[in-house]
């Protein structure tokens, strides 16, 4: 494969607008080139957590997501492309299940903490949600993919799965709601 990119300065962008893949041009604070830098953001959060994480299960899995983003961001930035399909929200779906399996049941919210990679993981759950939202903000201006928004639904939903699987797998434990409301503190 070619040079993708030979130039890193072109200097294009100087006036506030980004070129897209399809040869178009977009404002920087367009919903669209909003929803490609969440994506983006996403995608370097889960790098983070790559750094981390030892289970090399988890790890295998994360990689082949960050390459899921990679084809979002391909979605994104050619309007009207269409490259997530229903077997990508599966092979999630699966991911959750042999998570999920050996964990106890949910009983209490759990902080986002505990170890730096439990921290990191929830902390990408977040941007998720986060890039979530921004999606059905621009699938409300621009119909996209229905799939890509189910996959980022359902990749929040990994994630946090992901979080509890590895404070078990470490041993260091979830760490739970604490309040004066909390049922925990009441005894239920």
């Amino acid at each position: 494969m070619g040079n993708r990119l030979s130039r890193v300065v072109t200097r294009t962008g100087d006036k506030g607008s980004t070129g897209m893949a399809d040869g178009s041009r977009r404002a920087k604070n367009d919903a669209r080139v909003h929803c490609l830098g969440e994506v983006d953001e996403l995608n370097a959060q889960l790098g983070v957590v790559l750094s981390l994480l030892a289970d090399e299960a988890a790890q295998h899995t994360l990689f082949a997501i960050q390459h899921d983003l990679f084809d979002i961001g391909a979605e994104l930035c050619q309007p009207g492309k269409q490259l997530i399909t229903d077997d990508y929200v599966m092979a999630l779906e699966q991911s959750i299940e042999v998570l999920n399996a050996d964990l106890p049941g949910l009983k209490e919210f759990i902080l986002p903490g505990g170890t730096p990679v439990v921290a990191a993981i929830q902390l990408a759950r977040t941007v998720c949600r986060r890039a979530e939202r921004g999606l059905v903000e621009l699938d409300n201006q621009e119909k996209l993919n229905p799939v890509t928004c189910r996959y980022i639904n359902r990749l929040s939903d990994l994630l946090f799965i992901l979080g509890r699987s590895q404070a078990h797998l470490d041993g260091s434990g979830e760490v739970y709601w604490n309040s004066k409301f909390s049922r925990l503190n009441r005894g239920e």
